[in-house]
């Protein structure tokens, strides 16, 4: 549970193909997110975007359209933790390299897969694992991740977001 004054944000669910998601928002106001039910990835995609929002809330600078996970300093150590991770095989260009290298896409990838790691839910954990298991360049290998993991958690307790004790791993 976490401690918020965010009002309620509607998930929509898309058919499209292109995209597992999206996070849409106006300067500092959040629209909505978007989960698609044909792209296969439901959970993750979700996680996803709403580890975008999650960044997008946290901090949002409008000149600079700078998100927390960039700036903020309750997420110095997971950066610091995240630049250790081996860069994934993206493929295309450049610009879509430098895109999920970037610190809101880092972060969204990170959130994600902490969660599926941390649920506790035997069809997410196996979701997760066949990712990693195929080399889903939206994930890491297990041993690579688990520090960043911790740190994910840790960043909401730095926020002071959390209201319950966490089962952070040590």
């Amino acid at each position: 549970m976490l401690k918020s004054d965010l009002r309620p944000v509607p998930v929509r669910v898309t058919a499209t193909s292109s995209e597992a998601g999206a996070y849409r928002y106006r300067k500092a106001n959040p629209i909505d997110l978007r989960v698609s039910s044909r792209s296969g990835h439901a959970a993750t995609g979700f996680l996803h975007e709403l580890a975008h929002l999650i960044d997008h809330q946290g901090h949002y600078d409008k000149r600079s359209r700078v998100w927390a996970s960039s700036v903020h300093p309750a997420f110095s150590e997971w950066r610091a933790a995240a630049a250790r991770l081996d860069g994934r095989p993206f493929p295309g260009g450049s610009h879509r390299r430098r895109y999920f290298q970037s610190a809101q896409e880092v972060w969204a990838r990170c959130y994600a897969q902490t969660v599926l790691l941390r649920s506790g839910d035997a069809l997410l954990l196996e979701q997760l694992e066949r990712l990693q298991r195929i080399d889903e360049p939206h994930v890491w290998p297990a041993k690579e991740f688990e520090p960043v993991s911790l740190q994910v958690e840790l960043v909401f307790v730095r926020l002071g977001l959390t209201q319950l004790e966490l089962p952070i791993a040590a």
